[in-house]
């Protein structure tokens, strides 16, 4: 079993965090879906130091979503320690510090994966972080900031040194995005660089993945994130296909049954309108290729409150059914 720090995960499936995505509701079903592990989205460092509210608000969490990593991005050492106090304080389980990420809003600050270019700096920042918590303590990074500059083990050795419990390694350089493939070599000389945990992401898209890339890196765990918006299922049923057992496949009422508790909780933490449109987005990955998705999807972009979001989820999913009988 996969122990970060002082916190041992249930199997050793994570999700990801994702802008947008890998809100508190999300979360919550995701963890009753079987994942290990959650991740929050990330979170800036000078909104939490600022004590800014709508950063704050990435913080609530719920016991039930536990354990919860919080991940929090910048480029000042001393911010980021403050942040990383205010994180512990709200009661994250585990504190990350990105490393990763290739938006340039992001990296133009000298956060997220612009760090792979300073690794001096992103030593002080972790340094910092360590020194101000006592939370379990990961970090996330790519591989490089470009193909001729993979940094990926001298980065992981210095994490370790830094005295954090785990590292996580996405398999793409920052110039990348989510374009191309992950080069799983690379987590493989990772793994192989340290002894802290290795976590792996990158290219895991249906519950094989998972076990593959362990199999094949020797990884002590798998972040999955996109692939968790399309299918929240896959952490079980790659929890479930490790123990050997068959791959669990959700039934009709199940998938419905989802959708309302996801877009209730929704509601109740960003509004009606707000979880509207994010139930928009997510219909388009939870029915793709159900029969009669597009026309469904189609519909749901009509829908306007509770009410008509029951009727089309109704019509939609009894037709499914009456298929399959």
């Amino acid at each position: 079993m996969l122990k970060i720090g002082n916190i041992e995960l249930e199997n050793r499936f994570i999700l990801a965090p994702m802008a947008g995505i890998t809100n508190l509701p999300f979360r919550l079903i995701i963890r009753r879906l079987g994942a290990g592990l959650v991740y929050s989205e990330m979170v800036s460092a000078m909104g939490l130091y600022l004590d800014q509210k709508k950063t704050m608000e990435y913080l609530i969490s719920d016991p039930a979503e536990r354990p919860f990593a919080v991940q929090i991005f910048g480029a000042d050492p001393s911010i980021m320690a403050i942040a990383a106090q205010v994180v512990e304080k709200s009661g994250a389980d585990i504190v990350d510090i990105n490393m990763g990420c290739p938006v340039k809003k992001v990296t133009k600050t000298g956060s997220g994966a612009a760090l792979l270019k300073s690794l001096d700096r992103a030593k002080k920042i972790i340094t910092a972080v360590r020194a101000a918590c006592e939370a379990p303590l990961t970090v996330k990074i790519r591989s490089g900031w470009t193909s001729d500059s993979i940094i990926a083990c001298d980065a992981a050795r210095m994490i370790e040194e830094c005295r954090a419990n785990a590292v996580i390694i996405h398999a793409r350089t920052a110039s990348q995005g989510y374009s191309g493939y992950a080069d799983w070599d690379i987590i493989t000389r990772v793994k192989e660089s340290v002894k802290i945990p290795v976590i792996g992401n990158g290219d895991i898209n249906k519950p094989q993945d998972g076990l593959k890339m362990m199999e094949q890196t020797g990884c002590d765990g798998v972040m999955i994130g996109r692939a968790a918006s399309r299918n929240p299922w896959i952490f079980r049923q790659a929890a479930e296909l490790e123990k050997g057992n068959p791959i669990y496949v959700p039934g009709i009422p199940e998938r419905r049954a989802l959708i309302m508790d996801q877009y209730k909780s929704l509601t109740t933490c960003i509004g009606d309108r707000k979880a509207m449109l994010c139930m928009r987005g997510l219909m388009l990955k939870y029915t793709k290729g159900l029969p009669g998705s597009s026309r469904f999807r189609e519909a749901f972009t009509q829908i306007k409150d509770l009410d008509s979001l029951i009727s089309v989820m109704d019509r939609y999913f009894s037709a499914l059914e009456e298929r399959m009988v």
